[in-house]
Formats: C-alpha cells, sequence, structure tokens
C-alpha cells in the first residue's frame, strides 16, 4: 500500500474512516442502519411491484410515488451496502472512479428527492384545490415531462462534481472523514485553492433545496387554506392527517441536507462525528419512512398489498 500523504495528481485509491471518533461503534451503528436499509429496499420494491401491476393505480399521485420510489432505491443502494462493508467487514479502501461515480448518485438523486418532493406537492395541491380539473390538468404526457425535467436537473447541475475533482492534484492525505464519498470531504483533500469550486457546490445545493422548500410551503399553504374550507370536518381531519405526515418527511429530509450543507459553510465548531452522522441520516431516513408515510398509510396501496398477501380487507 503506498503511503497516506503519497503525491500524486489521481489517488487509486481513497480510505474512507466512518464516522470519527465513534469507530468503536461501528459494529453496533450498522444494526440500525441496515435494518433501514431493508425496510426502505422492501418497502419502495412493494410500492414500484403493487403499482405496476394495477392500472387503477396509474394515477398522478401513485406515478410520483414510483419515481420518488425509484430515487429512494439508488440514493441508499449508493451508500449503505458500502457503509455496511466499512462498519462490519473494516472494508475502508474505495477506488478513485468508485469514490467519484459515488458522489454523483448521491448529489444527483439528492436532487431529484427534492423534485420530486415538490412535484407530490404540486399534485396535492391541484388534487385539494382543484379536484375536478386534476385529471386534465396533470396528464400522463406533462408527469412524464415533469419527471424529466427533474431527472435531467439534477443530472445537469451536479455532472460537473466529478470532472472538477478528477482534475484536482491531491498530494495530502487519502483518508476521507466520512462513510461515503461527500464531495466537500474529497475536495478538501486537494492541495490546490478549493475556495470557487467549494462556493460552486454550496451555491448550487442551497439554490436548489431553498427553491424546492419555498414551493413547497407555499402548495401546502394553499392545501391547508383549502383544508381547513372543506364542509366536512372529517374530511378535513383527514386531510390534515395525511398533509401532516408528508409534511412530517420534508422536513426530516430539509433539516438533515439543510444541516449538512450549511454545515461545512459555517459549522466550523460542530463535532464531526455530529455531521457524518447526521449526513447518513437525510440518505437513509426518507428512502425509510417514504414508504411507510406515503405507501401503508395510503388506502389503495395498503388494500392491494393486503390482497396479494391473501389477508381478507374489511
Amino acid at each position: 500500500m503506498p503511503p497516506l500523504n503519497a503525491s500524486r495528481h489521481s489517488p487509486v485509491t481513497f480510505l474512507l474512516m466512518g464516522i470519527p471518533g465513534l469507530e468503536h461503534l461501528h459494529v453496533w451503528i450498522g444494526i440500525p442502519f441496515c435494518s433501514m436499509y431493508m425496510v426502505a429496499v422492501v418497502g419502495n420494491v412493494t410500492i414500484l411491484a403493487v403499482v405496476r401491476a394495477e392500472r387503477s393505480l396509474h394515477e398522478p399521485m401513485f406515478l410520483f410515488l414510483c419515481m420518488l420510489s425509484v430515487t429512494d432505491l439508488v440514493l441508499s443502494t449508493s451508500t449503505l451496502p458500502r457503509t455496511l462493508c466499512l462498519f462490519w467487514l473494516g472494508a475502508h479502501d474505495i477506488a478513485f472512479d468508485a469514490c467519484l461515480a459515488q458522489m454523483f448518485f448521491i448529489h444527483s438523486f439528492t436532487t431529484m428527492e427534492s423534485g420530486f418532493f415538490l412535484a407530490m406537492a404540486v399534485d396535492r395541491y391541484v388534487a385539494i384545490c382543484h379536484p375536478l380539473r386534476h385529471t386534465t390538468i396533470l396528464t400522463h404526457a406533462r408527469i412524464a415531462i415533469m419527471g424529466i425535467i427533474v431527472v435531467m436537473r439534477g443530472v445537469a447541475f451536479f455532472s460537473p462534481h466529478p470532472i472538477l475533482l478528477r482534475k484536482l492534484p491531491y498530494c495530502r492525505t487519502r483518508i476521507i472523514a466520512h462513510t461515503y464519498c461527500e464531495f466537500m470531504a474529497v475536495l478538501k483533500l486537494a492541495c490546490v485553492d478549493i475556495g470557487s469550486t467549494s462556493h460552486y457546490s454550496l451555491s448550487m445545493a442551497s439554490i436548489i433545496g431553498s427553491c424546492d422548500a419555498v414551493l413547497i410551503a407555499v402548495s401546502y399553504a394553499f392545501i391547508l387554506h383549502s383544508v381547513f374550507h372543506l364542509p366536512s370536518r372529517e374530511t378535513s381531519f383527514k386531510a390534515l392527517g395525511t398533509c401532516g405526515s408528508h409534511v412530517c418527511v420534508i422536513l426530516v429530509f430539509y433539516s438533515t441536507a439543510g444541516f449538512s450543507i450549511f454545515t461545512h459553510r459555517f459549522g466550523k465548531n460542530i463535532p464531526a462525528h455530529i455531521h457524518v452522522f447526521i449526513a447518513n441520516m437525510y440518505l437513509l431516513v426518507p428512502p425509510f419512512l417514504n414508504p411507510i408515510v406515503y405507501g401503508v398509510r395510503t388506502k389503495k396501496i395498503r388494500e392491494h398489498v393486503l390482497k396479494a398477501l391473501n389477508v381478507k380487507v374489511a
């Protein structure tokens, strides 16, 4: 193995440290991580299978949910299996190209996750505020266009990340103080001025995240206004319960992602293990919660799953 401070333009491998300061707990931390990952995989695959099999579910809400499920599967699978190998097998080495590929999937699909949350908020707004025009406004063609725009935005804004890092010289340590190849964690290993590159990444993440969050907030504000004016109190409470659970998942995603982003800029005094742990949460918790909140709590999906399992629905 070459010395850790070897000078080369592009290192052959990096070494992932894991959660700094908590290395002695990696084996135990891996247990809840693995459990949540398995729930995320089973839940999202189940949603995709049910919606694909039942033509009655080919509605805007469920089509957007399928897009979100695919994003969750890619996002969690691009990090968790590798992290568990680090925790349980001590596999610290990661090839330079594999590191760049993992970075691209993480950042681009995180952006897609945010975009699909926005698309689903728009769908809920149209369904509740303009119910008679729902299917005419959100046709399958428009849903496909919205999905393509979300995907292209994630790819376009974060494709430069691995390209920029490939061109940088690395003459410091090869140790990444993280459980996966996060852009800023790798960037700090370069031996040149990284100011402009760092500002580009943080600016893109901040602008995209802020714009999506504001538009989601506006959508749910209109939804709540409509819900409070519904004639039936029972219908209002049901709609509030559904919207409340959706908002909770969205808040978990944006709060943890925002914490991770702004810690790089302003959180110099935040302990490294807290930063890394929360950075893992925004890649793991939403894929874990989404099938429960959007799937199990959705009556149509729940009934079709129980029907497939030959359980009689009351």
